[in-house]
Parts: C-alpha cells; structure tokens; sequence
C-alpha cells in the first residue's frame, strides 16, 4: 500500500500522476486536485477546468483575468 502525499491515508488503491519529470500518489482526487491544480491569480479558487492563461498568471476563466486588469481575455467556448 502506498500514502497519499495530501493527507497521509495508507491505502491500498491510490493512484498515481505523473508530471514534469515527478511523481505523485494520490488516495483520490481531491488530493491530486489540492496538491496539482494551478490558483486563480485572482479569486484564488482551484482551477479543475480549463482556465486561461494571460502573461504566465493562470486564471480560473476570462472574466478575473480582466478584473486582474488583463486585456483582451475571451473565454474558450
């Protein structure tokens, strides 16, 4: 069995992720989703979806990058 490098849990069916050259055990996916997913420069929530990227700062969709005074920023649809 392996631990959950979030939250310690030992147990038998984590997972794995593998990203940029690293390795992560996960016991489920809101662990993976706390440790791996990039924050909002602005709102600060967890970004699971697609966000947007504006001047190496990820945001959570095109509405806080404006509000984070970035121009120019559309939503993906």
């Amino acid at each position: 069995m392996a631990k959950c490098e979030v939250c310690g849990n030992d147990y038998g069916m984590t997972f794995e992720v593998h990203a940029q050259g690293a390795v992560h055990v996960f016991d489920c996916f809101s662990c993976a989703i706390h440790r791996m997913a990039p924050v909002c420069e602005h709102c600060k929530v967890s970004i699971i979806g697609q966000g947007v990227e504006a001047e190496n700062q990820w945001y959570c969709g095109a509405h806080c990058a404006r509000e984070a005074g970035k121009a120019g920023i559309v939503d993906r649809v």
